[in-house]
Formats: C-alpha cells, sequence, structure tokens
C-alpha cells in the first residue's frame, strides 16, 4: 500500500514564543473539549513557568517526565530529553495535541501524509510525504489525531526540555519502525504501558 501526500490546513500549526495559533478563543475550552489551539496556548504558558521547568529531574541516561494537569481534561507531560534521545516513529491514535519546547532543542521529523487508521502492518510511503522542523526553545506546534512523527533531541552536550498536552487522553500510541519509504507498525502501547 502506498501513502501518497496530504496536509490538511487546520492538521498543525507553528508558533513561537511570541507567536499564537489561530483557532479558538478560551471561552470555548470551558464550555468543550481543548481545540489544538487550546493546547498549544496551555503549553506556552506552561513552558514559560521557570521554576516548574527548572524543578523537572533530569537523567543523563534517559528520558524522564512528570505528569501535569491539562486543560479541559486533556493530558499533559513535562518531558526532559538526554541528549541524543528520541521517541522513535509514533502517532497518538485519536488524540489532537501539542507540544512545545521550554529549553534546549528538538527536532521533528513528520509525514504529511494522511495514514489508514487500522488493518495495516506495513506501508511504502511516496515521495513528498517528509516533513523536517527544528523547535529551538521557545518553539512549538499543533497537531492533528493520527499524526506520525518522532521527536529527538540532537544535541550532543545539552539537555532539552518541552511540555505536551493530548487530548482525549492518550488512548493508545502506535509505534513504528521505519527503513528507507518502507514505515511498520511494530506496536500498540496502552496507557497501562506507561504510566
Amino acid at each position: 500500500m502506498s501513502v501518497s501526500p496530504f496536509v490538511s490546513p487546520s492538521a498543525s500549526s507553528d508558533v513561537s514564543s511570541s507567536g499564537s495559533a489561530s483557532g479558538s478563543s478560551s471561552v470555548s475550552a470551558a464550555v468543550s473539549a481543548p481545540t489544538q489551539a487550546d493546547l498549544l496556548d496551555f503549553v506556552r504558558r506552561t513552558a514559560a513557568d521557570t521554576e516548574l521547568i527548572a524543578s523537572l529531574p533530569l537523567d543523563p541516561e534517559g528520558r524522564t517526565w512528570v505528569r501535569l494537569d491539562g486543560p479541559g481534561g486533556s493530558e499533559a507531560w513535562l518531558i526532559g530529553w538526554p541528549p541524543g534521545t528520541g521517541t522513535g516513529w509514533h502517532d497518538h491514535a485519536d488524540s489532537v495535541g501539542a507540544f512545545l519546547t521550554a529549553s534546549g532543542e528538538l527536532k521533528e521529523y513528520s509525514l504529511a501524509a494522511r495514514l489508514p487508521t487500522d488493518g495495516w502492518k506495513t506501508l511504502e510511503l511516496t515521495d513528498g510525504v517528509d516533513r523536517e522542523r527544528r523547535l529551538p526553545s521557545g518553539q512549538g506546534r499543533a497537531f492533528g489525531r493520527h499524526h506520525v512523527h518522532e521527536v529527538l533531541n540532537e544535541s550532543l552536550d545539552r539537555h532539552a526540555i518541552s511540555v505536551h498536552a493530548y487530548y482525549p487522553p492518550l488512548p493508545q500510541i502506535r509505534r513504528y519502525s521505519r527503513s528507507g519509504s518502507i514505515l511498520r507498525l511494530e506496536q500498540v502501547e496502552r496507557p497501562e504501558d506507561w504510566q
């Protein structure tokens, strides 16, 4: 099965510390589920809390994380990234999300393609689906459902710290391996696997 590029204008948003994503007001978040813009606003405000960011224990070997209270029943995390660590290719199933680098720099590799949600193990990706984005401190992004990406701290000597939020709370994470244009579904994790 081949997958062609597809980019939805509302599927993702970039933002710097002084920028904002369009889409919803904070009033709508109180009445309904948080939107991508609401989640992006939350991660931006949380990343600006220097006391919280400094309180995260950092491990020189592996990622560390602390669960946070996200807006409107969302799931949120503060994550520390030692040099050279990353997530591997994955998605967040039916959840929308946002993340922002609070300290250091992260790099995101993503697919600008709509993948089938079920019933496949191996896909051949077509040319033009790969995206790459640097996210230095103060920059982040929002993304839609079934967003496939990997996030890395490519620094050789500096930790990075980021804030993430998802709604609805993550029902599962699908993990993939990638070899050239071939993407393989390797594993499906449920909340009990990472909490």
